[in-house]
């Protein structure tokens, strides 16, 4: 992601990697909670070979706080390399507009450094934002520093300047972070059949405390007797 020339909210953006088979939901197959969730993003592949790998940004983070990828389960009675187990799933996502421009240069998400040892003889400011700033070396040369909106100096004009030394505050605040879970795929079948054995237990058991109580009954008539 790059820079805009401007402060602004930053960008966010995400890879989502899917276990083979995984796909994004059509459309038409998502239900209307997940079409409110996904309004007005724009989720697409990886590539045409890789539709398991989602991609999604750059997007505004101020208006999209939570990104939701429906996702489509592949059908192991279709896909014979597919079966009903445990899946990792690697999500990657990164907030920023980044540190340099597609044609080299510097974006206004980076701190800007003296070209060399000398004095800052002119600093300009612009009135679309940013500033011209001249420092003379040493040796005499006249070296430019263009600075784009929002980063605010931190020198002034006349001050005496080292190599390198920090023009601008640092308004990186960006970053980029990965992780990795697991997701289960679970056929129909298996879940009722679950259900159903469950019920069955809590059901022999609700029954074996009720023999219980009635041969402790026949127990107690027959001392009493």
């Amino acid at each position: 992601m790059t820079g805009d020339g401007t402060r602004g909210p930053l960008n966010v953006g995400a890879v989502l990697i899917l276990p083979e088979g995984f796909t994004l939901a059509p459309k038409e197959r998502l239900s209307e909670e997940l079409k409110e969730e996904t309004k007005g993003l724009t989720i697409s592949t990886y590539s045409g070979s890789k539709p398991n790998i989602l991609v999604i940004g750059p997007i505004p983070g101020d208006k999209h706080q939570k990104i939701v990828f429906p996702i489509l389960a592949p059908n192991p009675a279709e896909n014979k390399n597919v079966h009903f187990i445990k899946y990792p799933i690697y999500v990657g996502a990164n907030r920023g507009r980044g540190q340099v421009n597609p044609t080299g240069t510097k974006t206004n998400n980076t701190v800007y450094t003296s070209p060399a040892e000398g004095q800052l003889v002119k600093v300009e400011k612009l009135a679309a934002g940013g500033y011209n700033l001249s420092v003379k070396s040493k040796r005499g040369d006249v070296l430019n520093v263009s600075i784009p909106a929002g980063p605010d100096l931190l020198v002034k004009e006349g001050q005496t300047l080292l190599a390198d030394q920090t023009l601008t505050i640092d308004p990186n605040v960006g970053g980029f972070g990965q992780t990795e879970t697991e997701i289960v795929l679970q056929s129909p079948a298996r879940v009722k059949g679950m259900i159903a054995f469950f019920f069955t237990i809590i059901l022999a058991q609700i029954l074996l405390v009720l023999k219980k109580k009635q041969f402790e009954k026949v127990q107690l008539a027959e001392m009493n007797f």
